[in-house]
């Protein structure tokens, strides 16, 4: 399929689409702990590692989760239940207020992945750049369509989800100013799972932009889904991969992280056009070595 059948989707003023320049995010998500000023350090550190933007999420818990999930047993730092860690990891107004401040003040985008129709609201009042669907959320018909409402692109991740669920979301959410992330829902994700190849299939089927959401131990795999064609790529980003917390250890410190985004950047700049040629800096070589029978 020719690249130029896909439609780019513009996104924190630049484009995204087949051969031009990935977009890089940083997936905070509940990595800051519930501590907004973790939450400033990651965002920081992603900036210093080259990130594009970094994403959070968004609950509203008492929706989200049925009293008899919320009540079940869970030891964490904030209580003995699920409900106490999931209502511990969220952050307030005020502090989603300190951390939209803190972004613009450093220059680097953010957003949200929203699981309920009031986080959508909320997350809104902050002006994003687009909306994320957590692959967990893609057969929310009723998300979506309120999504849909606020005229934003939308990133959508399709992680536990076959391609006639799939289709679905991409019918409800209309097709336009959409991009569609390969993901495997396991954390951390075992190579042997990632199929990457569903990369440039998925954007046959559906001729928009497709990204690649990586939980995977490690950086290679995220390197080749850019090389596929992955025109965005979002890592979990972790000062410290043995810190509490569940997604930790799927995430990229770092270090890491900057050389993810040093690479891309790299194969960027050497992917080329595809049409043979010979560069004038080869031409002295060429005549000092090359014979002509």
């Amino acid at each position: 399929m020719s690249a130029t059948s896909v439609k780019p989707v513009r996104i924190a003023d630049r484009d995204l689409g087949p051969g031009l320049p990935a977009m890089i995010v940083a997936e905070i998500g509940i990595n800051h702990n519930g501590d907004v000023n973790l939450a400033k350090k990651l965002v920081g550190a992603a900036s210093g590692a080259g990130a594009d933007a970094v994403k959070f999420q968004k609950r509203t818990v008492d929706v989200v989760y049925s009293p008899e999930e919320l009540a079940h047993p869970r030891e964490s730092p904030f209580g003995e239940t699920n409900g106490a860690l999931k209502h511990g990891l969220e952050l307030g107004h005020d502090e989603y207020a300190e951390l939209d401040r803190f972004c613009r003040s450093i220059g680097i985008a953010w957003f949200a992945s929203c699981w309920d129709e009031a986080s959508v609201d909320f997350i809104h009042e902050f002006d994003p750049p687009c909306y994320k669907v957590a692959s967990a959320s893609l057969t929310d018909d009723a998300l979506l369509e309120h999504i849909r409402s606020k005229h934003r692109p939308v990133v959508l991740s399709t992680g536990m989800s076959s391609l006639e669920q799939i289709d679905h979301a991409v019918e409800i959410l209309g097709g336009q100013n959409l991009v569609v992330m390969h993901t495997t829902s396991t954390y951390p994700s075992s190579l042997e799972e990632l199929n990457l190849m569903a990369i440039p299939r998925l954007e046959e089927r559906y001729r928009l932009p497709i990204g690649y959401s990586g939980h995977e131990v490690g950086l290679a795999p995220s390197f080749a889904a850019v090389v596929l064609g992955a025109c965005l790529v979002e890592r979990h980003i972790t000062l410290d991969r043995a810190m509490w917390g569940s997604d930790q250890a799927a995430s990229v410190e770092p270090q890491g992280f900057a050389r993810l985004v040093r690479d891309v950047r790299a194969w960027e700049s050497a992917r080329g056009d595809g049409e043979k040629r010979v560069y004038e800096s080869e031409r002295p070589i060429m005549e000092k070595l090359r014979r002509v029978g």
